[in-house]
Parts: C-alpha cells; structure tokens; sequence
C-alpha cells in the first residue's frame, strides 16, 4: 500500500480529498500545518507528498525546500490556489514535481498521482544505491547485496537501514528509530536496536554507524 502524506487545513477539503484517496487504496497520513508535516515526513517513509501552500507554521514551498535540503526526493505535488508564475515558479523552485490548482476534480487529482507514481516507480526500478564495503541497496525490491551476494535482514533491521537512507549523514534519534521500528502495540527495545546496529556494522562496516551518546545514530555516507 503505498503512503501519502497530506498536509491542508481546509478541514472539509482534507476530509474529501483524504477519503477519495483512501478509496483508491492508498494510505493516507494527515496534517494540518507546515511544523506537523515536517515532523511526520522526518519520521515515516513515504511515497508522496500532497501539499498545500497556505498553511498555518511552515508554508508548503519552506517545508518542500526543508525537505529536500535533507537530500529527501520523495515526489511531491502541490494543491493551492495560487496560481500566478511566480507562484508556479517558486513552487517548483523549492522542489516539486507537480502542481494542481484549486479548485480541482478528484479525478484531475487521481491522474496526476498515479502517474508521479509509475513514473517514480520506474525511476527507482534501476537506482540502485551504491554503499560501502561493497555493498548495494535496491530500493523497488528493498534487497541489500554484497558483492553481488543477496543479504538476508530481518525485518527491523531492513526498516532501520531504510531509516538511515533516507537520512543520510543526520542525527537520528532514538525516539524516531523506535517509531519506525515499533508498533504502538508493540514493547520497544533498546537492547535489541544495538542487536540490529551491530549486525548492520558487521555488513557496512564499523565506521558507517555512529553512535550519537544519548541521542542516536549517523548513518555515514559519502
């Protein structure tokens, strides 16, 4: 199921448009200011961003430039109404990939995801991403290698390692690792996030993972 963060502060529109899409499948997290969003999109994985501009906290062009200053590429649509160039212009300044105008149709909005989709499906389908000690990490089929040899993670160690790549080279907290890690049901462990870190160091290398004293892990990559 793919994830889609929403971020509107129009309630009834974020009621509508976040019924529509969970309709069609999708997972959808909300949001309703700038401040939240960015939060949510430091501590989930997701496979699109649906934004809006005029949103209480941090606008929606400060949190898309944030977001991909953290080297975060995730595709991004924007749903405002603004409308003139430098709007448009800014918006795809700050990193978007796409751009909708209110007020839209469900549909209208429903194509241009499934296309940003597919198509970053594809793209991801052959960027394989090139880690130490020989190792390579496919992000479509989530498989790790090492020189050329398929290695097998359990399934928290696949979802830390993920974590790490999508923050590269940044402090990660021990309060966002247990947060990817762990259901709300589930009891955390910090006992065993040293079990995963080790077998992790032992495949990447001692050096990649740092360990932040009472704070958390920097994953290290050049």
């Amino acid at each position: 199921m793919k994830k889609i963060l929403l971020l509107e502060d129009d309630m009834a529109l974020h009621e509508t448009v976040k019924d529509f899409l969970e309709s069609l499948g999708y997972e959808v997290i909300s949001s309703y200011d700038g401040e939240d969003a960015s939060e949510k999109a430091y501590e989930n994985n997701f496979d699109l961003l649906l934004l809006d501009v005029n949103v209480p906290k941090l606008s929606g062009f400060e949190l898309l430039q944030t977001i991909r200053d953290s080297d975060n590429q995730t595709p991004a649509i924007f749903i405002t109404s603004l409308g003139g160039i430098a709007d448009l212009e800014s918006g795809y300044d700050s990193g978007c990939d796409d751009y909708i105008k209110k007020p839209f149709a469900l549909k209208e909005l429903q194509l241009r995801v499934e296309t940003l989709l597919k198509r970053e499906f594809y793209h991801q389908k052959s960027d394989e991403i090139i880690l130490p000690n020989g190792c390579s990490f496919e992000p479509n089929s989530e498989s790790l290698k090492q020189n050329g040899t398929l290695i097998s993670l359990a399934n928290k160690e696949l979802q830390l390692l993920k974590l790490f790549l999508q923050h590269k080279n940044e402090l990660v907290s021990h309060e966002v690792i247990e947060s990817r890690l762990w259901e709300y049901d589930e009891e955390s462990s910090e006992s065993a996030v040293r079990t995963y870190i080790k077998h992790l160091r032992q495949i990447l290398g001692k050096d990649t993972i740092v360990s932040i004293k009472k704070s958390g892990y920097k994953f290290i990559h050049k």
